[in-house]
């Protein structure tokens, strides 16, 4: 995926359903570690909450290795997966939903809990501003001083980003930029690209 969305601010909703209370949180997590980091904050933050049920959408929406759910003691199914249902129909990427539930003491039986969560989370992304995220890709090119200018000009015309230089009996440069950019430079210039560089 060339990019994707990704939520630019956390959002909180807290709706009472038969006198329990849902707090529902997202926020931006860039990969497993850190949906599970922003788990744990919700759980020290809400430590009296009866459930805090989970699901994740940690990487590009289209990502299936970066999916993750939990009911946190509700019944199977009534939890986690109509939340992440929820997040992976809104197309946003590196999100985290985190459901909490103080109980009020009536039972909402396995509709009701579908509803509460997957709703949630759903009324949760409806206030949900984004960004777009475009990752990029390093690449090494290693070329004589002279040529460094037209290589410069080059990477400037597709927005590429220097990250390093290395100056020795050669130019050792790191570039950042759009794996599909580098797929549409002239052959002659990709030659140049090495994956380390030995200057």
């Amino acid at each position: 995926m060339e990019s994707w969305l990704i939520p630019a601010a956390p959002v909180t909703v807290v709706e009472e359903i038969k006198k329990s209370r849902f707090i529902t949180l997202l926020a931006h997590t860039d990969g497993v570690e850190a949906a599970k980091a922003f788990v744990e904050s919700v759980r020290a933050e809400h430590p009296d909450a009866r459930h805090h049920c989970v699901a994740w959408v940690a990487g590009a929406p289209d990502d299936s290795q970066q999916l993750g759910f939990s009911d946190d003691g509700e019944p199977a199914g009534t939890a986690g997966k109509p939340m992440l249902a929820q997040l992976m129909g809104s197309g946003v990427g590196e999100i985290t939903a985190v459901v909490v539930r103080y109980y009020g003491g009536i039972l909402l039986g396995t509709g009701g809990l579908v509803k509460a969560y997957g709703g949630g989370v759903n009324q949760a992304l409806r206030q949900l501003t984004t960004q777009r995220k475009t990752p990029l890709t390093e690449y090494t090119l290693q070329c004589e001083y002279s040529q460094l200018t037209g290589i410069e000009a080059l990477l400037g015309s597709v927005t590429a980003k220097l990250s390093t230089v290395i100056i020795r009996h050669s130019f050792c440069c790191g570039w950042r930029f759009r794996r599909r950019k580098w797929l549409n430079f002239p052959q002659s210039w990709r030659i140049l690209a090495v994956v380390h560089c030995n200057c």
